[in-house]
């Protein structure tokens, strides 16, 4: 019968509809808007509230829904939306690109735990907004008010038999209605501090400890030992040979990251490849001598490794690496062959030069 009542409500004249219609279609007009005017969106300001007000809650769902993927909602509509009941405003609070930091501060602390669950689910929070949240407290309106209720339910039972004495009857009832409380606080505070710890691991998450490079291009210890002595020994061939194997690039890059002779983009190749400090510095003063002169208590090379940020030299090398391999799509040669290639144009000039010693022999001989 459910199902047949359904389909009858489509039957019903269009009139019953029309506000979720008008409410639809007025979302799907202004997302077809790339770039909204000021006209066009205090129009959609205007003209959404009333709309929505007068919908079904289906509707609203699905404007809600759909508007979370609008990213050209007016700040109004979406303070509006996020302050609607979570049950509608969660998809919104969670995706919408539209809630700035002080409208997402503003209704953590307006609307209660249950929007500030949705705002933690946010791909990314800013350090204002979490710093904001960790220090929300809850108060639990619910917890006060079955509290005071709880004398009124005792009210209501039955007296107890006559064998049990008045005095004991009050002190049960007594003890019940104080643990009550307490066991309704410590589920408070259980659920508050679960909520912390979650918001604490999102902020880890985002700022990630200098340690964590898991899933980040790094150097082997056998590539940084070798690295090390290849500049101890300043045996450039070889140590552009190694860069390039930890790079997985070509001998190019290598070999045009050491050509920069202020050392700052060998620097921050080491630095993106999270290389010890200790040895990255070495490298540099051995391989750079102005990098080895000291100033105000430390070297060239110091200053300039502290003034390089591990981020963004990681996401340098990786745009180097990508241009190399548009440069060279054939992949990247391994050390052997490097050696090789290398013995092969060691031996193309001795072969050029017996070639122009015979040359003149042949034209006398004519």
């Amino acid at each position: 019968m459910a199902v047949i009542d359904q389909f009858r409500d489509l039957e019903r004249p269009a009139a019953m509809r029309r506000k979720d219609v008008v409410l639809m279609a007025t979302i799907t007009s202004f997302e077809s808007l790339a770039r909204p005017s000021r006209s066009e969106l205090r129009q959609f300001a205007e003209l959404f509230a009333p709309l929505f007000s007068a919908s079904t809650e289906e509707a609203r769902r699905q404007a809600v829904a759909a508007l979370s993927q609008c990213p050209n909602v007016p700040p109004a509509v979406a303070f509006f939306i996020a302050t609607q009941p979570i049950a509608i405003a969660a998809p919104f609070l969670t995706a919408s690109a539209c809630l700035d930091d002080e409208t997402l501060v503003a209704i953590a602390r307006t609307q209660g735990e249950a929007h500030v669950r949705a705002i933690v689910r946010r791909e990314a929070l800013s350090p204002t907004v979490i710093d904001a949240l960790v220090g929300l407290r809850y108060p639990k309106e619910e917890t006060d008010a079955k509290a005071d209720t709880a004398p009124a339910a005792g009210a209501d039972k039955p007296a107890a038999p006559p064998s049990v004495p008045s005095s004991v009857r009050a002190g049960t009832e007594s003890s019940e209605a104080a643990e009550a409380p307490e066991t309704q606080g410590k589920d408070r505070l259980e659920r508050e501090e679960e909520l912390r710890e979650q918001i604490k691991a999102l902020a880890a998450h985002i700022d990630r400890p200098a340690s964590d490079r898991l899933g980040l291009r790094s150097l082997t210890p056998a590539q940084e030992a070798l690295l090390v002595r290849f500049a101890r020994n300043r045996e450039a061939g070889f140590f552009a040979s190694v860069l390039a194997d930890a790079l997985s690039a070509s001998r190019w890059l290598s070999e045009r990251i050491m050509l920069d002779i202020s050392g700052q983009q060998l620097a921050a190749t080491l630095k993106g490849l999270a290389m010890q400090p200790a040895d990255a510095l070495f490298i540099l003063e051995r391989l750079y001598d102005h990098l080895s002169e000291r100033m105000n208590g430390e070297s060239r090379a110091e200053a300039l490794w502290g003034r390089l940020d591990g981020d963004e030299c990681y996401q340098r090398v990786e745009a180097w690496r990508r241009a190399d391999s548009y440069t060279y799509a054939a992949g990247p040669r391994t050390i052997s062959e490097e050696s090789e290639l290398e013995a092969h144009h060691a031996v193309r000039p001795q072969l050029a030069a017996a070639s122009s010693r015979r040359a003149p022999q042949a034209v006398r001989r004519r």
